[in-house]
């Protein structure tokens, strides 16, 4: 199955009381083999996809004989031609020795397969992230399998739009190789590259077991898709885990982040590297905030409602078939969220369709 992992609709950010207090020191480097020396040792590179979302923010850190890249684009020609470029121009003459990608999206891990053979380095990953990417490397099964479809008509999902969601995804350009080998990272593990000391963070919800890596001594924070500056990342209820609750994880991760320096500079994997993690935090905590009051309105008004109803008051402008899984996906999880909190309860109609109402 297709892995995307792009992101929801932007959270407010640059809005209320924390207007103004995200800082963005560097211009961006532009998406052509160019890069940005964020401090010594690590540079800053844009590759660009042919999507809404139309660049990925990679990263190289220099350690003595060679450097290290992290995360790597798309699976395309262009994104190879670029990282050649960057190689060629910008490493001192230096090889690549190893390659980090923060979580499985294909975004982030497109070119790992093409990374570890064409330059004979190890792949460093964590463990849920590695085993899910290896999970995931199918295009969707034609005719869908039966539990995945009752999980999208039980939603409330017509089966017109779940076929147009699923043809779309079949459709998908971009599905890679996949690397047969890594080695692990883990929850505070210590990187030692070029000098800095470089902690392993963990945050979930986004994807299983994302790896943010922090240099506590200069203050920086490679945050892949755990914390963006002014969109937020997607959390997602598939059917592959019906019943999880990401949100919970999500925001216990945010959590973890909130725990770092004040002062960090923040390097995401998409727009412009930022200071103001705390404020940023608050930010996407508030959004979320919104999103549940939104449901629990509309679940109120309704009397009940199907999370495809409810999907299209949280997303009113849906863009195509891949769009769908993201959208009805979070809604999912926003409404297993207030489940769980004993907010709303949950009913299976004898139709087949979940409906939810308030617990009380």
């Amino acid at each position: 199955m297709p892995d995307h992992g792009l992101v929801s609709e932007p959270a407010p950010a640059g809005q209320g009381k924390d207007a103004g207090a995200l800082e963005y020191p560097f211009a961006a480097p532009a998406p052509d083999g160019e890069v940005v020396e964020l401090a010594p040792g690590i540079l800053w590179a844009r590759i660009p996809m042919p999507m809404q979302l139309d660049h990925i923010n990679v990263y190289l850190l220099e350690d003595g004989d060679g450097w290290l890249a992290v995360d790597t684009g798309l699976n395309t020609g262009k994104s190879k031609a670029l990282w050649e470029t960057i190689i060629a121009r910008h490493l001192k003459g230096l090889p690549l020795k190893g390659l980090i990608c923060t979580h499985f999206h294909y975004d982030h891990a497109g070119l790992a397969a093409w990374f570890t053979e064409r330059f004979d380095i190890p792949l460093f990953m964590t463990h849920g992230e590695f085993f899910t990417m290896r999970g995931l490397n199918e295009q969707v099964p034609d005719p869908l399998p039966a539990p995945l479809r009752q999980f999208y008509q039980r939603a409330g999902m017509p089966d017109a739009r779940i076929d147009r969601m699923f043809g779309a995804l079949r459709r998908d350009p971009f599905m890679p190789p996949q690397p047969h080998a890594f080695r692990r990272l883990r929850e505070g593990e210590e990187l030692s590259i070029g000098g800095r000391t470089w902690r392993i963070v963990i945050g979930e919800g986004h994807s299983p077991e994302h790896a943010c890596l922090y240099c506590e001594s200069d203050c920086i924070l490679i945050a892949g898709d755990q914390l963006l500056p002014r969109i937020t990342s997607n959390v997602l209820v598939s059917g592959v885990e019906p019943e999880a609750n990401p949100l919970k994880l999500w925001i216990e991760s945010l959590g973890r982040l909130d725990r770092l320096a004040p002062d960090t500079l923040v390097l995401p994997s998409h727009q412009l590297v930022f200071r103001g993690l705390n404020a940023r935090v608050r930010e996407l905590r508030e959004h979320h905030r919104q999103q549940f009051d939104i449901l629990r309105d509309f679940v109120a008004g309704s009397g009940s409602c199907t999370a495809f109803e409810a999907m299209g008051r949280l997303f009113p402008r849906i863009l195509g078939g891949a769009d769908d899984m993201l959208a009805i996906g979070e809604t999912i999880a926003h409404l297993s969220w207030l489940r769980y909190e004993g907010e709303l309860r949950r009913v299976l109609d004898d139709d087949g369709t979940y409906r939810f109402s308030a617990a009380n």
